[in-house]
């Protein structure tokens, strides 16, 4: 592990090669950031350079034989409904949304684990119980003025759970998860739908996706929902990000 303390007041570090979840055989390395006190214009400058956030943890890939990772965003004063999200949309017209700072309770526990204890039977995920200081260290602290949850009750039951930020030009999608007797309703859809309704009205222009592999099925809904555009690599503070429209 390599450890630094930059002028930002940050630690950053690197740790050793792991199995890749996205591209079998690969190894995969991410370099980290910890900052206490990020404000929001410069989570929106990292955000709009690749970085992602868990926490106080800002990280990118830096993996050295692999640049399959891409940043993706879509343009949502742009985007336009299919008939099918037009469905997801209606279907959900009794979908309750409340918007708060990110909070921990034992039902954002319980509902977190069953849905990964279903994604463990469904599609293999490793599953392990979350407990309530990793989820408070990855989805409650760190998130200041910019950090925000976005609930989904279904007759006053919690059923999902969004976690975003919202900078100075979009949203970033960090983390949903949803509980899996509701899967009928779309929810994961319905939420990232949800998202785009509320940069609209916020008058922001980016949904920031997270990253996107070529033929990783994990991230193939990412195509549903366009006009995209893609970031390739991770360029510095000081250089201005070549986001290109993605065909």
């Amino acid at each position: 592990m390599n450890i630094e303390q930059n002028s930002e007041h940050s630690i950053d570090f690197c740790m050793l090669d792991y199995p890749c979840s996205y591209l079998p055989g690969e190894k995969t390395r991410m370099y980290y950031r910890y900052m206490r006190n990020a404000s929001r214009s410069l989570v929106t400058k990292l955000v709009a350079r690749g970085w992602r956030r868990f926490g106080c943890y800002f990280f990118h890939p830096i993996c050295a034989a692999c640049n399959g990772c891409k940043s993706l965003r879509i343009d949502a004063q742009s985007f336009l409904l299919t008939k099918s999200q037009k469905r997801t949309v209606k279907k959900n017209r009794d979908t309750l949304i409340h918007i708060r700072k990110p909070g921990m309770t034992q039902e954002h526990l319980d509902l977190y684990n069953r849905y990964h204890k279903h994604k463990s039977e469904t599609a293999g995920w490793n599953y392990t119980p979350i407990n309530p200081q990793l989820y408070y260290e990855n989805f409650v602290d760190g998130t200041h003025d910019f950090g925000k949850e976005v609930l989904y009750f279904i007759d006053d039951k919690l059923v999902g759970v969004d976690l975003i930020d919202i900078t100075e030009d979009g949203i970033s999608s960090i983390y949903f998860y949803y509980d899996p007797d509701y899967s009928k309703q779309s929810l994961g859809t319905y939420s990232l739908l949800m998202q785009i309704e509320l940069a609209k009205r916020m008058n922001l222009r980016w949904i920031y996706l997270g990253y996107w592999v070529e033929g990783c099925r994990s991230f193939a809904y990412k195509m549903n929902y366009k006009p995209l555009e893609i970031l390739d690599g991770f360029p510095p503070l000081e250089s201005e990000p070549e986001w290109k429209p993605l065909r």
